[in-house]
Parts: structure tokens; C-alpha cells; sequence
């Protein structure tokens, strides 16, 4: 695919899908001028997390370009957004810019068409997330879970997982819904055995 400016939003934590929406709290300077940007030009914006949190850290590979559906302005200016995932990028490189927030080339990566998980994968999956749900006390409407399309299930629940950032941005990373299918179950399975108060999921 064609390179593509982006004006993106850095911010640990905050992982976007393609197909789910995220809500922001916008109230920096600087992002505040990065909505009115979006708003004013095709009301996109690019998430990615930073591998740390100071100023200008650098960027994780992987993003996700979001398309501002929802927006409530409050008289000092901020912003409350809904971004509506659309495609993952691959960063390229960052670019000089003048501009308070900052700015990439990147390229859209394409995502298979129509992905789907095999009976027995949904069936592991359904099973593992029963069994880490019930351990950490979590209450779920499982007859809800059960009616969603395979990509809504593991990308949806990929989005809300309790995992720390490096686990996350390595769902975000896998390279199909199989592969983060199994990537979700084995945290499950290792997050699912201690404390969620006392242990972190850290991938390196």
C-alpha cells in the first residue's frame, strides 16, 4: 500500500482494533490541537503506544488509524472522542514537523478478509476464557460472548484484557486472528494462575 502521512496519538495503554471503537479524554494542549486538526481535515487519527513514557519516547511498530465518529467540545476546549478503529499501520519513520503532536509515514497493513476460527480453536478459546473469567471474578454475559462473529470476539477481547502494554501490543502485532487467538489464551493461561493484584504479564 501507498505510505501515508498520519498525525498520531502516542499513549500507553490505549490499544485500538481495527472494527472497535475507543473513547478519549482529550485535554492537553497539544492533542487538543491534534483533534482540531483530524477534525478539520478527515478526522483520523493514529494510535500507537510509546515504549516509554517520556517525552518523545520512541514508537512501537504497530498502530491503528482511527476515525473520530463521536466528538463533545466543552467551552475550555477539550475534547471527549469516540475513535472507530479502521486499519493497523506500520510506522516508517517519523517525520520533522512543526507541529505541537506528532507526525509519521506509514504504511496500512491488510487485513485477511472474512477470518475465521476453526471449531475446535473457538471452542479452546470460549473455555479458557470461561475458566480465566471465574478466576479472577469477573462477571460476563457469556450467552452475549457466544453470539459475536470470531474477529469481534478475540479483537474485542484483546481491547479490554487486563494485560500490561507489551502484552498488548503484541496482540495488536499478531499477524492473524489465529495466531492472536492463541497468543490471548496462553495469557489467559499464565495471567489466570497467580494474584491479578500481585502479578503483571510482561512479554519481552
Amino acid at each position: 500500500m501507498k505510505p501515508q502521512r498520519l498525525s498520531i496519538f502516542p499513549l500507553t495503554g490505549a490499544i485500538l482494533f481495527p472494527g472497535l471503537q475507543l473513547p478519549l479524554h482529550i485535554f492537553e494542549p497539544r492533542y487538543r490541537a491534534l483533534v482540531g486538526d483530524a477534525l478539520a481535515r478527515d478526522r483520523r487519527i493514529g494510535m500507537i503506544q510509546p515504549h516509554d513514557t517520556a517525552e518523545g519516547a520512541p514508537l512501537f511498530q504497530i498502530g491503528c488509524v482511527g476515525k473520530i465518529e463521536d466528538v463533545e467540545t466543552s467551552q475550555d476546549g477539550r475534547y471527549n472522542i469516540v475513535l472507530s478503529g479502521e486499519a493497523r499501520f506500520r510506522v516508517l519513520r517519523e517525520l520533522e514537523v512543526a507541529t505541537p503532536f506528532r507526525q509519521i509515514e506509514a504504511e496500512l497493513i491488510a487485513e485477511i478478509p472474512e477470518e475465521a476460527l476453526s471449531f475446535a480453536e473457538r471452542a479452546g478459546f470460549e473455555s479458557e476464557a470461561m475458566k480465566f473469567a471465574d478466576a479472577q471474578g469477573y462477571s460476563v454475559d457469556w450467552d452475549a460472548l457466544t453470539r459475536l462473529d470470531d474477529v469481534a470476539l478475540i479483537n474485542g477481547l484483546s481491547h479490554i484484557a487486563p494485560f500490561d502494554t507489551a502484552a498488548k501490543q503484541a496482540l495488536l502485532e499478531a499477524i492473524n486472528l489465529n495466531q492472536r487467538c492463541e497468543l490471548l489464551i496462553q495469557l489467559m493461561e499464565f495471567f489466570g494462575r497467580g494474584d491479578p493484584d500481585e502479578m503483571r504479564v510482561t512479554l519481552q
